[in-house]
């Protein structure tokens, strides 16, 4: 690997094989955030200081403009091929795009529920193709706080032992998985351990992409915005090569093996979800 890429230590490498997560704080700073977050105010059409003007509880808006990671957040880019096993498996540039995600008050007229199996909408993201073991459209998950987040304000619920979970029902079905296949999954009920991502703005989280997430409530009713731009392999994820890559690590140790020779039995195939649809033709998609 790439010296370019070696900016984890090996303890939070660990953390990531054994969590399915691993948080980077400060990756960039409140001035480099200011003209998107004051852009993304402007789009969704509220006063970030009035919530009473906040009358949609969860906004998807489309991607207008990119940034660079590389550029942007040198060390949430180097932290990301790491993981992924050096820059020349990854698929760049890495684009972070404004498409913000505003939790605005998702679940504020309900006591807060912590996060376990019977809270709703756990899912394995990845709506736009066909799912395999080794799908290369979703190296790595990512959360960019564009905002403070708050425990109770929205932070993402993710169940931190579900990488082995996923990896052994994808190993089942060499023939892929849709991506509504994976919504409201039944999945969950496999997991134990769960927990609440929260930090500061400027902070970034990387995640397998097998790790099972659900919105959670934003009781406060705080201002909550953020980004999940996913990064790509250039070629599928490889179980059987000698120098694997954290994330392929991480599927075998789910796997109870050392290495494995995986071939998909389908084709991969792309899909065009409505979240694609809206955003192609410039709306927000709300919930």
């Amino acid at each position: 690997m790439s010296q370019t890429t070696a900016e984890l230590s090996d303890e939070q490498v660990e953390h990531f094989l054994d969590k399915g997560y691993v948080v980077l704080e400060g990756c960039f700073d409140a001035e480099r955030a200011r003209p998107v977050v004051e852009r993304a105010w402007q789009r969704l059409g509220v006063d970030p200081d009035d919530p009473s003007t906040w009358t949609r509880p969860r906004v998807h808006l489309p991607s207008e403009q990119h940034v660079d990671a590389a550029e942007f957040a040198p060390r949430a880019y180097r932290a990301a091929c790491q993981l992924l096993g050096g820059e020349e498996r990854v698929r760049t540039p890495w684009h972070w795009s404004d498409g913000i995600i505003a939790n605005l008050g998702v679940g504020a007229d309900r006591p807060f529920e912590e996060p376990s199996a019977a809270v709703p909408g756990w899912h394995k993201d990845g709506d736009f193709f066909r799912h395999f073991l080794d799908s290369p459209e979703q190296g790595l998950l990512t959360i960019v706080l564009w905002t403070d987040v708050h425990s109770r304000g929205g932070g993402t619920f993710v169940a931190t032992d579900s990488v082995g979970v996923v990896a052994r029902f994808l190993a089942e079905h060499p023939e892929g998985v849709l991506p509504d296949d994976l919504q409201q999954t039944k999945l969950i009920r496999q997991c134990r351990e769960f927990t609440e991502l929260t930090g500061k703005q400027g902070d970034v989280v990387l995640l397998h992409p097998f790790v099972l997430h659900a919105t959670s409530q934003n009781v406060l009713r705080a201002q909550r915005l953020i980004t999940n731009p996913p990064l790509s392999l250039r070629e599928p994820m490889d179980f059987g090569r000698s120098d694997p890559s954290p994330v392929e690590r991480a599927v075998l140790r789910g796997l109870g093996v050392d290495r494995l020779d995986f071939r998909p039995t389908a084709p991969r195939e792309d899909v065009v979800p409505e979240r694609l649809l809206a955003h192609r033709e410039g709306r927000a998609v709300s919930r």
